[in-house]
């Protein structure tokens, strides 16, 4: 009888952990992530820098009391440069501490970008030229190799420990009454702590404290602005000098900054975050692509129509928008007399009304309508980001309604229409991706098994039909049904979907859709979901970055620039050349400022202007013109009949050399 109350109190004492490869062991309670590495191989104790136990980072030599499924974080893995990241935050935020008595911290991570701290002080904030001494407050720091230790204190001791912080106070108190709150301590800094890091600050090497910026107190506009120091570390120099490379060219090609440089758009905070206003080069950009989609469309078989961007919280309610995708709506607009409008944040249940406006045939089907459509999303401040998030947008929108044996060829001319697009484009590099619901989340999905399991299978049996690649993600459809995604990437090697075909049975059954067959009776339709190009803010944000700024002739804002040598004696020759390129629909203008030659032309390739026109005595004379393409040293004389034929050609071929 002792014997077995011996064993039962030892198996209560063991704690059992599964590894990647499904097995299971089991340790003492108290192991660490190094115990447990040391135990597979010595080699990889070795290596290993922290532990993951649940998904939840763990310090090399923390103490584990409770089992569950286990990693061994290795130096050189993403996990353990996320590690070095985290411990390179830890000694700035003790730096900051050293300069800065009266600081206080907000939140801190790190990631695969690198990581960062926000900071916040009663008069002024860290500014930019403040990062050299802090670097060198770092070094020091790092040359004294400080331990760095992990402790738990109760919630009360740790309340008393941060006394003053507002923000530290917060995160402390979000922490579950009863649980203990983690601290890292270098020296007499202490903070607050979430993951794991490395034993000591001797082991950041490599770091770079990179900018710093405004952010929120967790995101939220209603707090208060904080300043958030960018930082990245590695383990190599030759990474960290890549990487600084990377982030170059990450921000010549920013639309954001490019967007500034050329004057397309702006975001002005006294109308609201979110909410860009198009300046007329990035109207002109934008009012060019509009006009190319709905021609192509329209040479498709799809009618255009315009409908309000407002509309009865009712219609929302009726198409499960409200009930699954409330969080991304504006609050309602209470209009006092029991009435409740919407901004809308979807356009199918407007291009709905357009069906259900007449009794429909089957020789309407497919019946495809397409609207250049104006959202609502209620996006966090947090989230908001130049073009590419933003809380009014216009989508390239369709929805045709078919009948079942119409999916399959409506499909395929839907992904040729969006090959023909992406080529005149010339976007070359996507890929597919079928995404399906969750069958876990019946929250999220619209809950109808039957529908789901035909939606999808549809879906796959026209990509297998048509032989195209795909990938298949689970969680990624839409609340009422699968979808193709077309995934690009964009110029800084993200991937984010651009393009989408989405089967719904679920709206044409919630809005009791039918059309009259051939049989004289009822049938209902399927709605297929359709955007080609994203939202116009996306998508000219993409091309911006795409294009590093360089839009091909045929978009470019500009796209002839005249400069006469003499205002006096050459500038009727250039307004003459002006008005028969207007007259063609080509976008040109003449520069007539008093600046020298030289300053004009490099003003002219600083815009990116793809031709640039000199005339001189010569042209005036030949009836000629000295062209400069964008991004060339030398002029090249050529007729102004040569010149006018050339442009025409780079413009109809969408500047294609094919």
């Amino acid at each position: 009888m002792v014997l077995e109350r011996k064993k039962e109190l030892e198996d209560m004492s063991k704690l059992s952990f599964e590894f990647p490869d499904g097995s299971v062991k089991e340790f003492d309670d108290g192991v660490t992530a190094e115990d447990i590495a040391k135990s597979i191989s010595i080699s990889l104790g070795k290596k290993a820098v922290a532990g993951k136990v649940d998904g939840q980072f763990v310090n090399d030599n923390e103490p584990l009391h409770k089992g569950g499924k286990v990693e061994i974080v290795t130096g050189d893995s993403q996990d353990g440069l996320n590690v070095l990241r985290e411990t390179a935050a830890q000694v700035l935020k003790a730096a900051i501490a050293s300069n800065f008595k009266d600081i206080r911290f907000g939140e801190s991570a790190a990631d695969d970008d690198g990581f960062f701290v926000d900071t916040d002080k009663p008069e002024t904030q860290i500014s930019v030229d403040q990062l050299d001494s802090l670097t060198k407050s770092m070094q020091q720091i790092i040359s004294k190799d400080l331990p760095i230790k992990v402790t738990f204190l109760s919630k009360d001791d740790a309340l008393k420990q941060v006394v003053g912080d507002p923000y530290q106070t917060e995160l402390i108190n979000e922490i579950a009454d009863g649980n203990q709150v983690k601290f890292f301590e270098i020296g007499d800094f202490k903070s607050v702590a979430e993951g794991a890091v490395l034993p000591s600050t001797g082991k950041v090497k490599i770091f770079k404290l990179l900018s710093v910026a405004g952010a929120y107190w967790q995101g939220k506009s209603s707090n208060p602005m904080l300043q958030r120091i960018y930082a990245t570390a590695f383990n190599k120099q030759s990474e960290l000098d890549e990487d600084l490379k990377k982030r170059q060219e990450a921000h010549e090609r920013d639309h954001r900054v490019i967007g500034n440089q050329l004057d397309l758009f702006f975001v002005d905070p006294k109308v609201g975050a979110g909410l860009p206003y198009w300046m007329p080069n990035g109207a002109t950009i934008r009012r060019t692509i509009e006009r190319y989609i709905v021609d192509k469309e329209v040479a498709n078989g799809y009618e255009h129509v315009y409908t309000p961007v407002l509309a009865n919280l009712d219609l929302y309610k009726q198409s499960g928008h409200w009930e699954h995708y409330r969080e991304d709506m504006f609050p309602p607009m209470d209009m006092g007399d029991g009435e409740e409008l919407e901004l809308r944040p979807m356009n199918c249940p407007s291009h709905i009304q357009i069906y259900n406006h007449h009794i429909r045939s089957y020789r309407e089907l497919p019946l495809r309508i397409a609207e250049l459509g104006m959202m609502h999303r209620y996006e966090k401040s947090g989230a908001l980001s130049g073009l590419q998030r933003v809380r009014e947008m216009t989508l390239n929108d369709g929805h045709t309604f078919v009948a079942l044996d119409q999916i399959q060829e409506e499909f395929q001319n839907i992904l040729k229409l969006m090959v023909e697009v992406y080529h005149d484009f010339d976007i070359n590099d996507y890929t597919f991706r079928l995404s399906y619901r969750d069958p876990e989340n019946t929250e999220k999905y619209f809950d109808d098994d039957e529908m789901w399991n035909r939606a999808q299978s549809m879906l796959k049996g026209a990509m297998d039909e048509l032989g195209l690649d795909y990938v298949e993600a689970e969680g990624e459809a839409a609340f009422y049904g699968p979808k193709l995604d077309v995934q690009t990437k964009t110029a800084l090697g993200n991937e984010e979907t651009l393009s989408t075909i989405q089967l719904d049975f679920m709206l044409p059954e919630r809005f009791d859709l039918h059309y009259v067959g051939e049989d004289g009776k009822q049938h209902r339709p399927v709605m297929i979901h359709r955007g080609l190009v994203s939202t116009m803010e996306r998508f000219v944000a993409y091309l911006t970055e795409i294009y590093k700024g360089a839009f091909p002739t045929w978009l470019a804002p500009h796209q002839v620039k005249i400069i006469p040598v003499s205002q006096d004696k050459h500038g009727d020759y250039a307004k003459q050349i002006n008005d028969q390129l207007r007259r063609l629909k080509i976008r040109s203008s003449v520069d007539t400022r008093a600046e020298k030659m030289g300053y004009l032309i490099r003003d002219a390739q600083t815009h990116k202007i793809p031709y640039t026109l000199v005339v001189g005595d010569e042209e005036v004379n030949g009836k000629s013109v000295s062209v400069r393409r964008y991004g060339e040293k030398e002029t090249q004389a050529e007729s102004l009949d040569t010149f006018v034929d050339e442009i025409q050609k780079d413009i109809a071929s969408y500047s294609r050399n094919d």
